[in-house]
């Protein structure tokens, strides 16, 4: 993997690390559909006018129904699912289940989209998996019925992730691929099509006590530029250049910097557990990301 690759893998799991934070602040005030709208449509008017700045031609090349669909699957569902899940469940339980992501990447490609499934790209998941546990530990919660709702909304969300991965690269990448800026437009003005009439039913039918303050409106603001509109063109670009099972290791690094975030903006303590996590989640990504052996053919 190119450097520059690494770079971007590096700083969307920032990013996308933050954005549980947000959502944890957000969700409890405003409602789930709420939250996940403006998340999706903030991030599609940043994008609309990143996009008209920097003077992107818009030719989706025929694509734009299938971005749309895209939009839905890889952005409108998980983004939901996450709301509801924010409402009871910590910010780190939520970073553990987002981590089952390339988990699922490497079960449904290999289920429904021929790749191969090695021992040591499934045995790295899963010690990725049993790493991010380790690291985000803060403490025990009750086994109840809103902590199991919240565990099913995040790995219905992490299976769209995996779906989408997949179908981004059969579907987009074709004909030369399309412009990771205008992928991730048409994904958020999807998900924003395919939420609006809920939003609309939630506001009337089960309008939140208060709309929130200014923290609730910054934090909507960093959630929808910085942890979808921005963070999404980086997304793209990885599907492209890295492909979807490797794209999706990046949430082994959101909970490492979720407990960065938490230590320095919330005073959370740390502990060895941090340690111990990282030395697992390293290795998961090693096994996960290394190259295929070759083997030297003898004559």
């Amino acid at each position: 993997m190119r450097p520059v690759d690494t770079l971007y893998l590096l700083g969307l799991a920032a990013i996308w690390g933050a954005s549980f934070l947000f959502m944890r602040i957000i969700a409890p005030e405003i409602g789930s559909v709420p939250t996940a709208f403006f998340r999706v449509s903030i991030a599609a008017a940043g994008l609309l006018v990143i996009l008209a700045l920097m003077r992107v031609r818009w030719d989706f090349q025929g694509k734009f129904k299938i971005v749309l669909l895209l939009g839905v699957i890889n952005s409108g569902i998980p983004a939901t699912m996450y709301s509801v899940a924010a409402q009871v469940l910590p910010a780190g339980y939520s970073a553990i289940f987002n981590a089952t992501t390339p988990l699922m990447g490497v079960l449904i490609g290999g289920l429904f989209f021929s790749e191969r499934l090695t021992p040591s790209k499934f045995a790295g998941v899963c010690l990725g998996l049993f790493g991010v546990g380790v690291l985000t530990r803060a403490g025990p919660v009750a086994f109840d019925l809103p902590l199991l709702m919240g565990a099913l909304a995040c790995l219905l969300a992490t299976t769209c992730y995996g779906f989408a991965g997949f179908l981004a690269r059969r579907w987009l990448d074709r004909q030369g691929g399309l412009d990771s800026r205008l992928s991730a437009l048409g994904s958020m003005l999807g998900a924003t099509l395919f939420l609006l009439p809920l939003f609309a039913y939630s506001a009337i039918s089960h309008p939140p006590a208060s709309w929130g303050g200014w923290q609730v409106w910054t934090s909507l603001l960093g959630l929808g530029l910085m942890c979808t509109a921005f963070a999404y063109v980086l997304y793209f670009r990885l599907l492209t250049a890295i492909g979807p099972v490797r794209s999706m290791t990046t949430t082994f690094l959101i909970p490492p910097f979720g407990v960065l975030w938490g230590a320095l903006l919330l005073d959370e303590p740390l502990s060895m557990a941090h340690l111990y996590g990282g030395v697992l989640i390293g290795g998961a990504l090693w096994m996960v990301l290394r190259p295929p052996r070759i083997v030297a053919k003898t004559s």
